[in-house]
């Protein structure tokens, strides 16, 4: 029998993982990476870049009401992020296939650092200044003749193997 909400009993747990979206615009993606967020105990979301629609009206239906529930903010500055990013000791880890990309199954987690995992936009992807800014880059294994897939599904893998280590 499925259980409700109310009955599952899985531990709720909150890591040190601040979700980085790099000027994400789609608002059912946004609406989305605020529930997987939820779902997997994400501690933070950082949207970058400038105007984006977090509309609450707009989002809610995929976000399903979790943007009331996961702690977010915009920074619209570069040179602010990365100071954000590099003042507080993360372990910056962009998810992103590039030349320097290692598969996921990979990724080295340190225990004693927060993680801030780096999702690209919708159409570029993660940014060159990102890419450079970060400690790892790693990129999800396809075997079909498609070299990318949706960033909410992404981030979904990626959160489940980060949050399974």
């Amino acid at each position: 029998m499925q259980l409700t909400h109310e009955e599952n009993q899985f531990e709720r747990k909150t890591f040190p993982i601040t979700l980085v979206c790099d000027h994400i615009y789609f608002q059912q993606n946004i609406g989305s990476l605020f529930r997987i967020s939820e779902a997997f105990g994400v501690e933070n979301i950082i949207f970058f870049g400038k105007d984006i629609p977090l509309t609450p009206r707009k989002i809610n239906k995929t976000s399903r009401s979790t943007h009331l529930h996961v702690a977010h903010s915009v920074i619209e500055d570069f040179t602010e992020l990365q100071s954000y990013l590099l003042d507080n000791d993360f372990e910056i880890i962009a998810l992103e296939i590039a030349s320097n990309s290692k598969p996921l199954k990979e990724v080295m987690i340190p225990f004693d650092k927060k993680i801030a995992l780096l999702i690209g936009s919708e159409i570029n992807g993660i940014s060159e200044e990102l890419l450079k800014l970060s400690h790892q880059i790693v990129h999800i294994n396809m075997f079909g003749k498609n070299s990318s897939m949706n960033v909410v599904q992404a981030a979904s893998i990626a959160l489940y193997e980060i949050t399974s280590l």
